[in-house]
């Protein structure tokens, strides 16, 4: 039996609203595999709604908090919450080493400039 043309009219216009906050998540630099579970949880969940809505009363305020947390919170908030360890920020993963920019000391031996030189 075929889908009614509606009903896939109706999975492509969701895919394509769940691909806004796929975007906004790939920013944050998360995992694709992670992403693209994630957007299919939410075009499931928006499928199920639209097509039974009897389950619409529970299902709807958590498919608006999870379309809109990748817009409301900072990225890497998001990114975050979302990361299993290993990197930095992550659960587990600590905080990223602490570069040194400290310009190089002008009286050290990197110095090259003659003794009659003042400029900086």
């Amino acid at each position: 039996m075929a889908a009614p043309p509606w009903l896939l009219a109706l999975g492509l216009v969701l895919g394509l609203l769940v691909l806004l906050p796929a975007r906004r998540l790939q920013l944050t630099g998360l995992a694709p595999r992670t992403i693209g579970f994630l957007a299919f949880v939410l075009w499931a969940l928006g499928m199920l709604v639209a097509v039974s809505p009897g389950g619409a009363r529970i299902l709807i305020p958590i498919l608006l908090v999870a379309y809109l947390a990748p817009f409301v919170a900072a990225p890497d908030r998001v990114g975050r919450i979302l990361r299993r360890g290993g990197g930095p920020g992550g659960r587990g993963g600590g905080a990223a080493p602490i570069k040194n920019v400290t310009p190089p000391d002008a009286d050290g031996p990197g110095d090259t400039r003659s003794e009659g030189d003042s400029r900086p």
